[in-house]
């Protein structure tokens, strides 16, 4: 019997280490407008919107990331692709925006969500002339470098570049992005 409740500890003797070594033991805070780590990253190419981090994929090992997004690009939006490891959330904010999910089209503003489960293809579309999201990956992937790379250009990226980003960065592209009227 002895053996039986050592045998069941371990799972939590591992897990516990596992927290101390990879898992953050202290909150923190990020203030409305503030972005936690690398400043106000301003897109180009397929928007010219502006993400802040408030939870880095480094601040929980990879599990997940959260970014908030102030939409600046009236009908624009993302080409019609698959995070082939990450499932996405978006809840609105502010605004409006027209989300593809599979074969389901929906029409979201403030106070909605939606679920994007990875290896569904979906694409997003701002219709509102200003608009802001919360947008969370779990795992976080390469997500973070995806946006800082897209920041960080000193151009306009082609629509090959573009391709390139998203496959380097766990996605993949699969159709145009929504048009909307």
């Amino acid at each position: 019997m002895a053996a039986l409740s050592a045998l069941a500890a371990v799972p939590s003797l591992a897990f516990s280490e596992f927290r101390k070594t990879f898992l953050p033991d202290r909150g923190f805070k990020v203030n409305a407008g503030e972005s936690r780590k690398r400043g106000h990253l301003r897109l180009k190419g397929v928007n010219v919107n502006i993400l802040d981090v408030k939870i880095s994929g480094s601040d929980t090992n990879g599990g997940m990331a959260i970014f908030e997004q102030t939409s600046l690009s009236p009908k624009r939006g993302t080409p019609l692709h698959v995070h082939l490891e990450q499932d996405e959330v978006f809840y609105v904010i502010e605004g409006a925006y027209y989300f593809q999910v599979g074969d389901e089209k929906f029409d979201l503003k403030a106070g909605d969500s939606i679920f994007l489960p990875r290896n569904v293809p979906h694409a997003w579309t701002q219709v509102a002339d200003k608009g802001k999201m919360i947008v969370v990956f779990q795992p976080a992937g390469k997500m973070e470098d995806f946006f800082v790379s897209l920041s960080g250009m000193d151009h306009d990226p082609s629509p090959e570049e573009i391709a390139r980003l998203f496959k380097d960065n766990q996605m993949q592209i699969v159709g145009p992005p929504l048009k909307v009227d």
